[in-house]
């Protein structure tokens, strides 16, 4: 498995992860990964994918949970969204592909309940959450590569524990921070005094320009300069640097109402921004947020009556600060580990993007100023250095 952030000894906020560090963490959800990867005639490639969370075992219009949105850029699309801001719910597994693939997407989702549901004559409707981001410069995403099969095989390999990560599944052809990007996961595990729940986040981070990339705080971005590693967006043809999204699901298993998963959907924003990302016109950022934490919530169909109330239990607010820290520590460390795992890729029409190695991270942090907990202040920096260049730079030197 590739190397993350905290294997470098680079620690990432003051919480502690999960057992895997990663969304898997908090109880009943599951993720899959499909990749689509292959070369065509003509210099066309395919780096592209599917990749489904799930909210907890079996169909998801069965045992319903309360959800949130947060959008801190509009430049993407989704579907779904609009009923949880609306009811509050999340009846259907999440799914993330590239921006092209989100109607053949949502359709199989859509086929694939009524198939695992009984049929017991029930009306109801489907409204599966998909979101997207752009990976037009690796991948041919006008050859629509995503088939209803891949949605089906994602869902299929759906699983806890540790997860793949970087150049899988949805992140397959993404680019973060002019590196390759991709997938990325981490958790957060709260103490005891804090409510001993679990947040945990599952990134596709396909964002952000070179030169404002930081790690753990530290502007790491000012040392991974474009002489040994240019930018993907180093020629006249390409789109500018920084084009290009993130999208952020994050879980917990504690009681939270809707409003409240708003609430934590919201603070992905901090963790997106810590690395150095949210401020480009061109970028979908859409985060939702999922809670287990309330169980016995009515099917969502048409079906029959019901009660007309359901007991719920929810976080007081004095207890929320600890689970904003959580989410944003899990996305922040998400991001850093989608970097680290993503190897460098070359795609679509020869276009290619450099993976940042865990040797030319740690020389950035050192040469910002970072060192490992117990190190002297004075340590030897590594001797790899690079020298920054501004994007227009990098056009002149490579167009």
């Amino acid at each position: 498995m590739s190397q993350r952030a905290r294997s470098l000894g680079v620690h990432i906020g003051f919480g502690q992860p999960g057992k895997f560090n990663a969304i898997t963490d908090v109880p009943g959800i599951r993720v899959g990964h499909v990749s689509v990867h292959r070369d065509l005639a003509h210099g066309r490639a395919v780096r592209t994918g599917v990749t489904v969370i799930e909210p907890r075992p079996g169909p998801a219009r069965l045992a319903p949970c309360f959800a949130g949105v947060h959008v801190l850029n509009g430049n993407g699309d989704a579907t779904g969204l609009e009923w949880i801001r609306e009811a509050g719910l999340l009846t259907s597994p999440i799914a993330i592909t590239n921006t092209h693939s989100v109607g053949t997407v949502r359709d199989t989702l859509i086929a694939a309940e009524h198939e695992a549901l009984p049929d017991t004559g029930a009306v109801y409707w489907s409204m599966p959450v998909v979101l997207e981001t752009f990976d037009g410069l690796l991948n041919d995403i006008n050859g629509f590569h995503i088939q209803p099969q891949h949605v089906r095989e994602a869902l299929a390999a759906a699983q806890g524990g540790a997860l793949a990560e970087g150049n899988v599944g949805g992140g397959s052809g993404m680019i973060c921070h002019e590196f390759k990007g991709g997938s990325g996961t981490a958790s957060r595990k709260l103490a005891a005094e804090d409510g001993s729940w679990t947040v945990g986040a599952i990134v596709q981070a396909n964002h952000g320009r070179r030169a404002s990339l930081q790690v753990a705080g530290y502007p790491v971005g000012r040392f991974l300069g474009y002489e040994q590693l240019p930018s993907p967006f180093a020629t006249h043809a390409l789109p500018h640097p920084g084009m290009g999204s993130i999208v952020v699901v994050l879980a917990t298993d504690a009681p939270l109402l809707p409003h409240q998963c708003s609430r934590l959907a919201q603070r992905a924003s901090i963790g997106v921004a810590r690395t150095g990302g949210g401020t480009e016109d061109s970028s979908g950022d859409i985060f939702i947020a999922l809670a287990t934490g309330n169980h016995g919530l009515p099917a969502s169909d048409y079906a029959s009556k019901r009660a007309f109330t359901t007991p719920v239990a929810m976080v007081n607010n004095d207890h929320m600060s600890a689970l904003f820290q959580a989410a944003a520590e899990a996305v922040e460390e998400a991001i850093v580990n989608a970097l680290l795992a993503a190897s460098s890729c070359t795609g679509h029409l020869g276009h290619r993007a450099e993976g940042l190695s865990e040797k030319r991270l740690l020389s950035a942090l050192h040469q910002a100023g970072w060192r490992p907990s117990g190190q002297e202040a004075n340590a030897p920096v590594p001797k790899e250095r690079h020298t920054a260049h501004s994007p227009s730079q990098v056009q002149a030197e490579h167009g």
